[in-house]
């Protein structure tokens, strides 16, 4: 008994040295001395308390190739995936369920795109030579290390990253901005199939005569929702990054207590782990910048240094259109164009897939870009739906914006850096420490004939579909040291200083008109104390708004029993702290509201994409104040409900669900019980992965389109805190050293290591943390330094 009990301990014992071993073997090197090729000097790398690494180098080449050296250390599986999901390359690592996925981004043409750009793209630019740098870095980490733990699970074999790569996570991201794909399928589903009375809760202009000139089949309306639901599908399991919307603010000095400006700045991004930025301070002689990088990019796109600052939010603009293309019915491989038939341009590609015999692919595309339907294969109905992209359609030097807003200290060059941003649609804010702030919406917005509504399907066959041109950037929104004192941007929809329409699918006014509401309260100087509180605020007008209107209908509805919560709702401020009840009981009506009156006409996969979208929260307000409107009546019934009748069932089955969720007790029905944040890793779907990669659940306050926009999918209780602050910063130019910031789970994407998950509670209880900038305050608090010296 004796020496079986001490065999198993020692082979406990040698399991427990062997997992402790490779764990280790997996973690970032912060400490000590590694030799990196190609460096020109010796480089230092010093890591603070958060895992932030700041890069001391002699030159610019040498600190690019360190960034992506260090970079890689901390994100690598994040690369990967990135890259695969652009290029569409999924399935070749976790098999055939990622092969709709896999061709729906290889129809969008990014990776074909990216490839062909790369080949054109000049060697020797300053952004291109630090592209390469920055490259060369990763892939000597990658040459020289041991692999993640997701490359041993998965099996994925390391191969070199490339500009192509870096250009095809551009596009990715650009595509995840556009709204085009969940919003036309279902908004043009609703002119076509239901009718003008039902346009009226979206707002949107109407055309009597339709701009499809033939009407679409059943076939090709399965289609157009399909494509929704893949768009969506294909961001959501691949775990990454998604970009929602944001708010950004810059404060001038005559409003603040230091009397520089201020700015602010949470861009709302769908969550993961890792987080999608990756902080780091860069310098060497004549440049110093601390930055937020997105994988696979040298530049930061949010970053600050002594001299000036700078935010982004989603310009939220239009710049996709789907065009329904007449064909030849002598030959399926012609569309109408321009008066002629002309012949569709066709690609082959394969697929590979793990486990499982390659996929082969033929793309077509039309002169108004891919045929995008044609990522159904051969499920795909008979009428080809061409993408217009501005994003494929547009020179897009983005990588040379980036490069030189990272050196914008005026105004003029960081409106010049963003003249260059022409896909995705991005609003600019900046601050410098003269005294300047601005705001540029940037982005190359196209010229569209007169009379065309992009919100809806275009005619391939007509002109409408065309591009005359693009507008000069002068024509795009901006401000510049406005006379109010301060610049809001949320992805509200913005004044045109032509007055040209810039069609969008922009988000409610409500959290904007918050921001601005308090920005302009008067006698108020803001400092970076009273900033925090704004930018954690969870109120906002929309929920009073959309109420307003049906609260009689409430009162009626309601029992002797359910009306003091009915009063809850009228006296209800909008806020969603963790003990509310009114935000829990709202935020449920707002969904059986939605289903109860629209779900009949929809259907459920129509629905369930209009779910998706940003025009459902502008549509929900109007069909409320609209007791007449048609959306009220049940089709499933033979009697015709009106706004009372639809808000009443709605009443029913959201008490209904809350008592089912959370019982019979309403005190029960706190926010924080139904409203969470996990923080999702791409392997954490995967039980019981989940319990070593996702990071998790957390009660969450704010809640949907308030300042603090912790938000969910419209839907049934519990939520899922969905997308919301990607980092939070607050830079005040009078002591841009002292900024602080939060990353929402921590600065290492590897699961065995102390920063992986670091800040996540601080995070969600709203702390701040400080962005070490001066040499003094890098080097008290320092946890080590990494000396990378050129290789022999």
């Amino acid at each position: 008994m004796n020496r079986t009990l001490t065999a198993i301990a020692v082979i406990v014992a040698a399991v427990a040295a062997g997992a402790a071993w490779y764990s280790e073997s997996k973690k970032p090197l912060r400490d000590g001395e590694l030799a990196l090729a190609h460096l020109q000097a010796p480089v230092s790398v010093s890591y603070d308390e958060r895992g932030v690494p700041h890069i001391q180098a002699a030159n610019e080449a040498d600190m690019y190739r360190a960034l992506g050296f260090v970079h890689a250390q901390d994100r690598l599986f994040q690369m990967e995936m990135l890259r695969r999901l652009a290029r569409g390359e999924l399935a070749e690592i976790l098999g055939a369920r990622l092969v709709d996925t896999d061709r729906m981004f290889r129809t969008l043409g990014i990776r074909a795109h990216a490839d062909e750009y790369a080949r054109k793209m000049d060697p020797n630019s300053p952004a291109t030579k630090a592209l390469q740098a920055y490259l060369d870095g990763i892939n000597q980490f990658q040459d020289s290390r041991p692999a993640p733990v997701e490359f041993d699970l998965l099996g994925i074999e390391k191969r070199p990253f490339t500009v192509a790569d870096t250009l095809s996570v551009a596009g990715y991201m650009a595509y995840s901005f556009a709204a085009a794909f969940r919003t036309e399928p279902a908004i043009t589903y609703v002119r076509d199939e239901l009718g003008v009375d039902y346009l009226k809760a979206f707002d949107l202009d109407w055309h009597p005569d339709g701009v499809i000139g033939q009407p679409l089949a059943k076939g090709d309306w399965q289609d157009l929702n399909r494509l929704a639901q893949l768009s969506q599908q294909a961001l959501v399991e691949a775990g990454l990054p998604q970009f929602e919307g944001s708010n950004a603010w810059a404060v001038s000095g005559s409003h603040t207590a230091s009397g520089k400006p201020l700015l602010a700045g949470d861009p709302h991004i769908r969550f993961a782990v890792p987080a999608v930025w990756y902080e780091a301070q860069l310098s060497y002689p004549g440049f110093e910048l601390y930055g937020h990088h997105q994988a696979l990019n040298p530049t930061a796109s949010l970053g600050h240094n002594r001299q000036f600052a700078w935010s982004l939010t989603m310009f939220q603009n239009d710049d996709v259109d789907l065009i329904a293309e007449k064909t030849n019915p002598d030959n399926p491989d012609q569309v109408w164009y321009q008066g002629q038939w002309v012949d569709l341009e066709s690609r082959e590609e394969t697929i590979q897939v793990k486990d499982a015999e390659p996929v082969k692919l033929t793309l077509r595309r039309s002169p108004h870009g891919p045929i995008i339907n044609d990522a159904l294969g051969a499920a795909a109905g008979k009428t080809p739906i061409a993408m217009w992209w501005a994003f494929l359609e547009t020179e897009n030097p983005i990588l040379d914006a980036f490069y030189q807003l990272n050196r914008a200290d005026t105004l003029d060059k960081a409106r010049a850096a963003s003249e260059k941003i022409h896909s995705p649609g991005l609003n600019v804010i900046w601050a410098n420490a003269s005294g300047d702030i601005g705001w540029w919406a940037a982005a190359k917005l196209p010229h569209r004939p007169a009379g065309v509504n992009p919100y809806f399907i275009l005619d391939g066959s007509t002109g409408e579909a065309d591009k005359p041109g693009f507008l000069p950037f002068s024509a795009n929104p901006h401000e510049e040291n406005p006379e109010r004192g301060f610049i809001v941007s949320a992805n509200y929809q913005p004044l045109s200083p032509t007055g040209e329409a810039i069609p969008g699918y922009y988000n409610l006014p409500d959290r904007g008109q918050r921001l601005n509401q308090r920005l302009a309260e008067p006698g108020v100087k803001w400092d970076v104390q009273n900033s925090q509180a704004l930018q954690l605020d969870t109120t906002t007008g929309y929920g009073p708004r959309l109420l307003a209107p049906i609260l009689d209908d409430l009162r009626a509805a309601a029992s002797d029993a359910e009306r003091p919560l009915v009063e809850q709702l009228a006296n209800w401020q909008g806020d969603h702290p963790l003990d509310s009840t009114a935000a829990t009981l709202f935020n449920q009506l707002t969904y059986e509201l939605a289903s109860a009156a629209m779900r009949d006409e929809l259907g459920d996969a129509f629905f369930d994409s209009l779910l998706q979208t940003r025009i459902l929260d502008s549509a929900l307000p109007r069909l409320a104040a609209d007791p007449a409107s048609p959306w009220w009546d049940d089709r499933k019934t033979p009697q015709r409900e009106g706004r009372a009748e639809t808000v009443k069932a709605a009443w029913q089955a959201s008490l209904a669900h809350l008592k089912k969720t959370f019982g019979e007790d309403t005190t029960q029905w706190q926010w924080g019980k139904g409203h969470s944040l996990t923080h999702a890793h791409p392997l954490g779907q995967q039980k019981p992965l989940n319990l070593l990669f996702n990071v998790g659940p957390f009660a969450a306050p704010g809640g949907h389109e308030v300042p603090n926009n912790l938000s969910h999918r419209v839907g049934p209780a519990p939520w899922e805190v969905f997308y919301g602050p990607s980092t939070r910063r607050l830079v005040d130019m009078a002591d841009a050293e002292h900024a602080l910031g939060i990353n929402p789970v921590g600065q290492s994407g590897v699961p065995f290591d102390r920063h992986y998950r670091d800040q996540a509670e601080a995070y969600i209880r709203g702390e701040y943390v400080p962005m070490h900038f001066a040499e003094d305050e890098v080097k008290a608090n320092s946890q080590g330094t990494l000396e990378l010296v050129p290789a022999n």
